[in-house]
């Protein structure tokens, strides 16, 4: 009897494989459509534990009265008491910054990788941990995201829901056991079908999953899936909530040429403004990191710089898509869109760089809404006859700064398209996001974010292996740099190697012994060491050191190099020569970005000889 369901699954495989010749090209499909109905009824689920908490801490508790855009959703709470408005908005200063303490808290003590930006750890899951995201992170995100958002936290929901999605799709792929190709294309679907459910927007949600991973290509295998994932979730989600878009606006046109110039003004200032917000960003992140404080009291610190920015205006709180639906009303003045960018700039990089749990997808669209406002204002203020819609430019912001700032110019096309309705603006959005890109592409948002397929280890094997097989290792290890620094002697103590590894940034080192011979490998990010500062002091790596690594021989050609160095999970590896009398003589090691180095310069050798 124990053995009856495995036999049965077993057999339903084979009937699906066999009989109606399910291959793994159209099984992915059918995984792609559950995965989008998980993801779907997990963004109502999110989407309604948000509003709910959002209404009891920003509402009821403080009596702030939340700003929603039009035709969103509102979700009827009368069971509760209604809120007393106004009365005690002085907690707005102090709830972002409790909510954070909380939602720090919870990452820091379960799910460590959950912090921060959602989207940016799907983009690592993807090329560096082999499509892999912990099962207990999706939980923990759509918890912490809910106590960050919900006490006023200046981040998107979407980047969160992207990371959720991302680890549904992850758990499905482990759970079928699928290899670690099939299993990064589960993840994209469940990050497609997370967006295009709180998007609203199926295609722009799809070409979003597989654009962001890289500046400069497209994950292509993985479109399809996503597709498929996308509108299944969205379609869960309207069926809940109703059709509709984000923002309501009247019929934008696009009928005069010259605006063209007012639209490429914009363009260009939302490549500025976008390049200061990365370095924001990354400059917010690197004071948090160096303040000697557990990573969720520094998440506290953020929320409470956040409260500073809602006691100037509580507008800049959330991810604003209700701001945004106010200036499109023309209820906003030049000096307001400015002042509220600045804010959301300073608010977000406080909330998001200090640890907490919130997405960068709603601030870069409200900064480049508002910088869009502004453009629009000042156009129609000085050249009435040209600029006869401001409403116009806050969309074409949108996708612009958005577009730049996360080098996906064609998903922020799409994605804004779908989330307002204004088809008739494809000419300038087409225009500006270009324009905006080509100022901002050497800056991203998402640090993990690489150039293209040949930069990520997820297509090391999609290489042109020829010019691997035709070298060998011998033949090119006189063209290598530093080829001995990250050499240690096995008599070293940790807190030596500990010294040297912060002075030459390597966390892998090749252990020798007393005369010089390889003794073995050893990493500072697997050691269990003691938790005692002193006894860790008195430890020698001759205690830590791993003894059975597989070095990579002078006579093995590089693509039998590249495949120990992939399988040894080091990024380098000690290179020996056998001698005749076959005894092995140590040389130094080969990394990782030396062999793709060598890999690059040929290619660039061969195209010249064409």
């Amino acid at each position: 009897m124990p053995e009856a369901a495995p036999q049965t699954r077993g057999l339903a495989a084979r009937l699906l494989r066999d009989w109606l010749g399910f291959e793994f090209v159209s099984r992915i499909y059918l995984y792609s459509a559950l995965i989008g109905l998980i993801a779907g009824l997990g963004a109502v689920l999110f989407t309604y534990g948000l509003e709910l908490a959002k209404f009891l801490l920003v509402e009821k508790l403080a009596g702030f009265r939340q700003i929603h855009p039009h035709n969103r959703a509102l979700f009827d709470f009368s069971f509760l008491d209604a809120p007393t408005y106004g009365e005690y908005l002085w907690l707005l200063l102090l709830l972002p910054a409790l909510g954070g303490l909380l939602g720090g808290y919870l990452t820091h003590r379960f799910a460590p990788e959950a912090q921060g930006a959602g989207t940016d750890a799907m983009i690592d899951a993807f090329h560096n941990q082999r499509g892999h995201i912990r099962p207990i992170v999706a939980p923990v995100k759509a918890l912490a995201t809910i106590v960050t958002l919900a006490s006023g936290g200046a981040a998107g929901q979407q980047g969160p829901l992207v990371h959720i999605g991302a680890g549904l799709g992850s758990w499905i792929g482990d759970k079928l056991k699928l290899s670690v190709a099939q299993r990064r294309i589960l993840l994209l679907a469940g990050t497609a079908g997370g967006l295009g459910a709180i998007f609203r927007a199926p295609l722009g949600a799809a070409i979003a999953s597989v654009e962001v991973l890289y500046r400069e290509d497209f994950e292509s295998d993985a479109l399809i899936p996503c597709v498929i994932s996308s509108f299944v979730a969205y379609a869960i989600y309207i069926a809940v909530f109703g059709f509709s878009h984000i923002f309501a606006l009247p019929d934008l046109l696009f009928t005069d040429v010259r605006e063209l110039i007012f639209y490429l003004v914009l363009g260009f200032f939302c490549a500025v403004v976008g390049i200061f917000y990365v370095k924001s960003l990354r400059f917010a992140r690197t004071l948090f990191d160096r303040l000697p404080l557990p990573r969720y009291w520094i998440v506290c610190c953020g929320g409470l710089l956040v409260g500073v920015a809602a006691f100037i205006d509580p507008r800049v709180l959330g991810d604003g898509f209700g701001v945004i639906q106010r200036g499109l009303d023309g209820e906003l003045a030049i000096r307001a869109f400015l002042a509220l960018a600045l804010l959301k700039i300073l608010a977000s990089s406080c909330t998001i760089s200090s640890g907490g749990s919130g997405g960068v997808f709603g601030p870069s669209l409200f900064i480049g809404g508002m910088l869009g406002g502004a453009v629009g204002l000042l156009g129609q203020q000085y050249f009435p006859d040209i600029v006869h819609q401001p409403a116009a430019y806050i969309v074409v912001g949108m996708a612009s700064f958005f577009g730049a700032v996360a080098n996906t110019p064609l998903a922020a096309l799409i994605l804004v398209i779908e989330m307002s309705g204004s088809y008739h603006l494809l000419p300038p959005l087409m225009v500006v996001s270009a324009l905006a890109l080509i100022f901002a592409r050497n800056f991203s948002i998402y640090q993990n974010q690489v150039q293209n397929k040949f930069h990520s280890p997820a297509h090391i094997k999609d290489l042109t292996v020829n010019v691997l097989h035709d070298l060998q290792v011998r033949e090119v290890f006189p063209r290598l740099k530093n080829t001995s620094e990250a050499i240690v002697s096995n008599r070293l103590s940790y807190f030596s190697l500990s010294s040297l590894s912060k002075k030459l940034g390597h966390l892998h080192f090749v252990v020798t012994d007393d005369d010089g011979g390889l003794r073995g490998m050893i990493s500072l990010e697997d050691l269990d060491l003691p938790e005692d500062e002193m006894l860790r002091n008195l430890v020698l790596i001759e205690d830590m050191v791993v003894d059975d690594v597989r070095p990579i021989d002078a006579e093995d050609n590089l693509h039998e190099a590249l495949q120990k160095l992939l399988d040894s999970g080091y990024d380098k590896l000690p290179v020996v020569q056998t001698t005749d009398e076959g005894e092995s003589e140590f040389w130094g090691y080969l990394m990782h970005s030396d062999l793709m180095r060598v890999y690059h310069e040929e290619v660039i050798r061969l195209e010249g000889q064409d």
